[in-house]
């Protein structure tokens, strides 16, 4: 109890902490426009902090890029403690989160339900007033302060320079400083098992509509930036400056070059074009490597000391994944559902010690269909329940979902076949609060379902092995037609012994809407198993379970050693290249200073060698210590693996364990089907919410039925009660 305590308080102060050091960042952002910053403060640092070792960026590195990365270490420890005190990744009743839940639950209803911005809670509308307030401000500084300034004294005049084109040379300059803050930001909702994200309770799913709106914002200012000097040069008749990489100045060329990427990725993100063809979305996106690379050549290293943190962690992150993704994952068996859209479910060997969440989202990429097009799917098995599996959906919508479909179904299905597939994640919650409820609502169209099937694996392995008692829960779909109804099978997993578990605690009722059909079919869908395969596969030998990046154990303090040593040792080698190869070189060759090109070039590379060396360290010592374990693991899945009969056997054995064990049967008992009609939410939420207590209300589907369910929930019709949470996948 002393140790459980201590960790606590712990926490606590290192929430405090982090809270401290953010506020100091952001109150850094508020005065960076301001004359008291450029004219007062700027200085005295530079004049205590700058040496033959730093230079300028020393100054920058320590007020704009030091503060996220501790707080990204901080939230590290904060998540280890908090993984050691719940393990099995829920709160407790008694939690003093819990507390804080309820106090910001009206805060995390939908404010915001239609518009460009989609669904908005009070929380995230906040945070973005006062994103847009900050900008605004910055914008207004800049113009104000330099505007002021321009008088008939001014040398710009001499030359003939009237004022409008100065002001014009100012405003482009200013758009793209204030454009550099949405930059600043870009990278932090793409980094998937960033520390950062968990410790205010996001998942990298949920976030990627903030890097939705940061891209568009960034190129927005850019693309004015660089319109207004393009104009500037034109009505000067210096359309050369287009044309100049400067030595030890702003290069123009450039930064044509890294606008040029920026628009050519992002006139892919639309949705309308990202939807249809995802495949050019997908490969055009990778041009953010050139928008990167040639915005440091562009402003120099040391402006680019502004956006470093969040590029730095999407960094470290995008190599982790990258060495995860180099060996291909054993594939067991594939479920294969008739009718539901060529729907599928695949079952991974995983390690025991792999631990992860409801809702989590693993990506897959299969070599026999693309080498380089990787997808992400929700994981439906939960690690408790399946310690040894790891289950995914997969609904054919795309080209390349038919495909794999088309590949996995026309195998034979004996167990000499194998596919090569790796994968990256799984990436989820640090933790969930289903338990705070009495009652959960899940509302989904179709495929949306799938989010809840991990859910309600992972209540029933809380009501049947932890014992707790578990929310009363209320899964509304609905689907197309009766065939569709097969989906309903996924909510038990595929292994035997785990199907068998026992779901009379899980108090759970399923209404079910056929939308295009009016009449009942003639046998339940729940028994009528006869056309769900499976198919069962023999892994390749040197394919292996999924495992942890870092580790089973102390993987967050792992990511916080990995961020923190690189870091340091690109210090230590950008002091030591620095102070006795660009000063001194600069200095005796008599030139203005050291080119400025060359200079950022030598500083990304000794930042992705060190990112490069941490990474791999930290990485291949994890997977030395787990070797054993994994060897162990393959020989007793081998085992379990069907060896003998055909295939049609083997799904017929497990077909009949399923009715035996009497899941299913308890499945069908709880089911409501309903033919030829939508669901009245309206009606349906604001019954339960009649009934009283904590009603978390969870929709996952369409956009227009999100929508919906977010209007219901945010319309006055429901008490402080009812609590919205929308599972949107973006991709």
């Amino acid at each position: 109890m002393a140790s459980s305590s201590s960790s606590s308080d712990l926490r606590k102060l290192i929430r405090v902490l982090i809270v401290g050091v953010l506020l100091g960042y952001a109150m850094m952002w508020v005065l960076l426009p301001t004359n008291t910053y450029k004219h007062k403060w700027l200085p005295k640092l530079k004049s205590r902090l700058s040496s033959n070792y730093f230079g300028n960026q020393g100054v920058m590195m320590l007020i704009f890029t030091f503060p996220p990365l501790l707080v990204a270490v901080l939230s590290c420890v904060y998540l280890h403690l908090a993984a050691e005190l719940q393990p099995t990744g829920k709160k407790s009743s008694g939690d003093d989160e819990e507390k804080e839940t309820r106090v910001l639950a009206t805060w995390r209803k939908p404010m915001v339900v239609r518009g460009p911005l989609g669904i908005v809670t009070g929380i995230e509308l906040g945070f973005l007033v006062m994103f847009v307030v900050l900008l605004f401000w910055s914008l207004f500084t800049y113009f104000s302060s330099s505007f002021k300034s321009i008088d008939a004294t001014d040398p710009a005049f001499l030359g003939g320079l009237k004022k409008w084109q100065l002001k014009l040379d100012l405003g482009g300059l200013w758009l793209g400083l204030v454009g550099n803050i949405c930059l600043t930001l870009l990278f932090f909702p793409v980094a998937r098992g960033s520390a950062v994200l968990q410790f205010f309770g996001l998942t990298s799913e949920g976030s990627i509509k903030y890097h939705i709106w940061l891209g568009h914002a960034v190129m927005t200012f850019f693309t004015a930036h660089g319109i207004c000097y393009i104009v500037y040069w034109a009505l000067m008749g210096q359309m050369s400056q287009m044309l100049k990489w400067s030595r030890s100045e702003i290069s123009n060329v450039a930064g044509e070059i890294s606008l040029l990427a920026g628009l050519g990725l992002w006139a892919t993100t639309f949705p309308r074009i990202r939807r249809k063809m995802f495949e050019l979305f997908f490969y055009t996106h990778h041009l953010y490597i050139p928008f990167v690379v040639f915005f440091v050549f562009h402003v120099g290293f040391t402006y680019a000391c502004y956006m470093l943190p969040g590029f730095y962690l999407f960094l470290v992150d995008r190599y982790l994944r990258f060495l995860q993704s180099r060996h291909h994952v054993r594939l067991l068996s594939a479920r294969i559902l008739p009718g539901a859209g060529q729907t599928l479910e695949l079952s991974f060997s995983k390690s025991p010690a792999l631990k992860y969440n409801p809702t989590s989202v693993l990506f897959l990429n299969v070599p026999g269909i693309s080498k380089l097009q990787w997808h992400p799917f929700t994981v439906t098995s939960n690690s408790s329940l399946e310690a040894d599996k790891l289950s995914v959906v997969i609904k054919g919508e795309g080209k390349w979902t038919k495909k794999l479909y088309e590949m996995v179904s026309s195998t034979s299905g004996s167990t000499d076949h194998h596919f090569d597939v790796s994968v990256e994640g799984p990436y989820g919650p640090a933790s969930t609060d289903f338990l705070r409820h009495e009652t959960l609502v899940m509302i989904s169209g179709g495929s949306g379902i799938t989010p809840f099937i991990s859910i309600i694996r992972d209540l029933i392995f809380t009501s049947s092995h932890l014992q707790l008692k578990t929310p009363r829960v209320i899964l509304i779909s609905s689907f197309k037609t009766t065939a569709d109804l097969t989906m309903l099978h996924l909510l038990l997993p595929i292994s035997a012994a785990a199907a068998s578990s026992s779901t009379a605690n899980l108090r759970l009722t399923i209404e079910a809407y056929i939308t295009r059909e009016k009449q009942a079919a003639a046998t339940s869908p729940f028994h009528n198993n006869n056309n769900v395969r499976t198919k069962w596969f023999k892994p390749s030998p040197t394919h292996a379970p999924i495992s942890p990046i870092l580790g089973p154990t102390a993987s967050w303090l792992w990511l916080a050693a990995v961020v923190s040593s690189s870091f340091l040792a690109f210090l230590v080698i950008i002091g030591l290249l620095t102070g006795y190869y660009i000063y001194p070189q600069g200095k005796k060759s008599g030139e203005v200073g050291f080119p400025m090109a060359l200079t950022a070039f030598l500083y990304m590379l000794v930042l992705c060698v060190c990112v490069a060396a941490a990474s791999s360290g930290a990485f291949l010592w994890n997977k030395r210590k787990s070797g054993r374990d994994q060897t162990i693991q393959i020989r007793n899945v081998e085992g379990a693996t069907p060896t003998g009969g055909s295939p049609a056997s083997f799904g017929a054995v497990h077909e009949m364990t399923e009715l035996e064990s009497l899941p299913l049967q308890t499945f069908a008992e709880a089911t409501n089907l309903h033919y030829g009609v939508r669901p009245n939410l309206r009606k349906l939420l604001v019954e339960h919410c009649s009934e009283g207590g904590s009603i978390g209300v969870m929709v996952s589907g369409p956009a227009g039925l999100r929508h919906e369910v977010a209007t219901i929930c945010s319309s006055g019709l429901a008490d402080d009660n009812l609590q919205f949470e929308s599972i949107s996948f973006s991709w």
